[in-house]
């Protein structure tokens, strides 16, 4: 590409190759962002997407005005907040693409940095997730959300997924892997990643994105007990009472030498 850049001329877009000749959709949620999307929209650029969906939900600002100004990309409004989650089953749904890669509007993530993600699908994972175990610490000190993440891979047999989860982005998802989970189940990720796993699909951890330390501060993401906490961990409950349901009360673990029935 630098030769034939070299030869030709015109402007470099500082252009990230992809190693891949699947299809690549982009889907981005966007809700009062209009500081951070246009960086978003930036490292997108780079690379050489099918197409980008924006679904723009609840916001306020001129989230919207920018990103038409800024893109071609595909543009979805809703006037009422749908939450992160819920945009990106709706992008899923849309979304006429091999490879699926989520990100969020507030998180601006380097072009290069987004290359492993598409990478793991492409060499035959399913759902390729950011591994942020680097930047948890020990267990003993992890706040109650990473905790119950862990809990929930080592309750459905996953211990190597560590804390990984589906609430997480950037993420990235192949095709069948939609249609096999079902892309309305991606409104609550770890509902999605317990199917996932029973699904018997593959997910692998590629590559580490520090995206806790530049998360965007709200009301309420932050402080002790604060409701984006308790609406994660309700969905791993969820997750949870699902994988019950299908496997039994005690998932991976047996009873052993316990002998229900003569009790």
């Amino acid at each position: 590409m630098e030769g034939w850049r070299s030869v030709a001329g015109g402007y470099d877009r500082g252009w990230t190759l992809l190693p891949t000749t699947k299809r690549v959709t982009a889907i981005v949620t966007v809700m009062n962002e209009q500081d951070t999307v246009p960086a978003v929209i930036a490292e997108l650029s780079r690379l050489p997407l099918q197409e980008t969906i924006y679904v723009i939900n609840g916001s306020t600002d001129d989230s919207y005005p920018r990103i038409r100004n800024q893109s071609a990309g595909v543009i979805v409004h809703y006037d009422a907040p749908l939450g992160h989650d819920v945009g990106r089953a709706v992008g899923a749904r849309l979304a006429d693409a091999d490879i699926l890669l989520f990100l969020d509007g507030d998180l601006p993530v380097k072009a290069e940095q987004l290359v492993p993600f598409i990478a793991a699908v492409a060499d035959g994972a399913d759902l390729a997730l950011n591994d942020l175990s680097p930047y948890l610490g020990v267990f003993a000190a992890r706040d109650s959300v990473s905790m119950v993440k862990e809990f929930v891979n080592r309750a459905m047999g996953r211990a190597d997924l560590k804390a990984n989860s589906l609430t997480a982005v950037p993420h990235a998802m192949s095709r069948e892997a939609v249609q096999r989970i079902g892309a309305a189940h991606l409104a609550v990720p770890p509902l999605a990643q317990v199917l996932a796993i029973e699904h018997g699909l593959r997910i692998v951890c590629p590559d580490s994105i520090d995206v806790i330390s530049g998360n965007r501060v709200r009301a309420t993401n932050s402080g002790s007990n604060n409701a984006v906490a308790r609406m994660i961990i309700g969905d791993h409950i969820e997750a949870l009472k699902t994988a019950m349901d299908r496997r039994g009360v005690r998932l991976a673990y047996p009873d052993q030498l316990r002998q229900r029935h003569h009790s």
